[in-house]
């Protein structure tokens, strides 16, 4: 086995501050908790910009290239971009990172689905900000848009720009869509994928589901490297499941804001340092970035834009 790639996604567009007093909103908040995930054992982190007064959401490039500039100068780990961006924004919004900041990893949503986290209304009793429950609040009548017409777009501008896709695969069919990708000519192998577990609208995460989708992508696709990602309190019991079946982990606050049952995550690094003991107590090895570049196939951090 190669040594297993631990991500961590740092604060994501799913929770709002009113949630966690740990979840990272400003620029050097964000890079912050990036570099000290770094250095608790992330070879990946995963990227999304926030409003640095309100939390909210954020597609400002400025904001993304000034939290991803500070990592650079900081360590050298993996930096994988975001585009989903926020919920709500349109696919030109979420994918103006890439041409501009030519990252060496980014996100890529390979479908349609709903994506209701209007849950979230339910576990805040007193908001700090008004944009809070309208945004939760929008998600019961949202689609997450990922057509076949933008996933061309998606997947064109990564090649142009010289940026790895990490396939986002929240359901069966998004599978079926990268292999038609794949036949048509518009994705080369070999390719990553993040099995997203857990959100409202799409698969469920449980042990059957996971080697499902793991059995139809060998079927539909072949080799290929892959991690798991999943939502709340099904992370670390997923990102360990992956872990045994010869996969990667993503964990991180954009995830869960938990560490263990009913005990907050206090900062990312808490969770990627009890992933990666998990995998040493499983006689697994986890990848320095480099070792993750290599395994992926990435470019190198001296060729990206900022």
């Amino acid at each position: 086995m190669e040594k297993a790639i631990i991500t961590a996604a740092i604060t994501g567009s799913i929770h709002t501050p009113s949630m966690s007093a740990y979840l990272p909103i400003t620029p050097k908040q964000i890079a912050d908790e990036a570099v000290q995930a770094y250095e608790a054992g992330a070879a990946v982190v995963h990227i999304h910009a926030r409003n640095p007064e309100t939390g909210q959401p954020s597609s400002d490039v400025e904001l993304m290239r000034e939290i991803v500039s500070d990592i650079k100068s900081r360590c050298n780990v993996v930096i994988c971009v975001t585009t989903g961006g926020g919920l709500g924004m349109t696919v030109e919004e979420r994918l103006r990172p890439i041409p501009v900041l030519k990252p060496e990893l980014a996100s890529c949503n390979f479908g349609s689905i709903n994506f209701n986290i209007s849950r979230g209304l339910e576990v805040v009793d007193t908001f700090k900000y008004d944009w809070e429950p309208k945004y939760l609040e929008m998600t019961k009548d949202l689609i997450f848009p990922n057509t076949f017409k933008s996933l061309e777009q998606y997947v064109k501008t990564f090649a142009e720009n010289g940026t790895k896709p990490e396939f986002e695969i929240y359901d069966s069919g998004m599978v079926y869509n990268l292999a038609h990708m794949i036949q048509q000519g518009h994705v080369k192998k070999p390719v990553y994928l993040q099995f997203v577990l857990g959100i409202l609208g799409s698969i469920m995460p449980s042990a059957n589901n996971l080697v499902f989708l793991y059995n139809i992508v060998k079927e539909a696709i072949g080799n290929f490297t892959w991690s798991v990602c999943a939502a709340g309190r099904f992370q670390m019991p997923m990102c360990t499941m992956s872990l045994i079946m010869g996969g990667n982990a993503r964990v991180g606050l954009e995830d869960s804001l938990y560490v263990s049952k009913g005990v907050p995550a206090k900062s990312n690094a808490e969770q990627v340092g009890k992933i990666i003991r998990i995998a040493h107590e499983l006689s697994l090895e986890t990848a320095t970035p480099d070792e993750a570049r290599q395994i992926l196939g990435l470019k190198g951090l001296d060729k990206v834009n900022f």
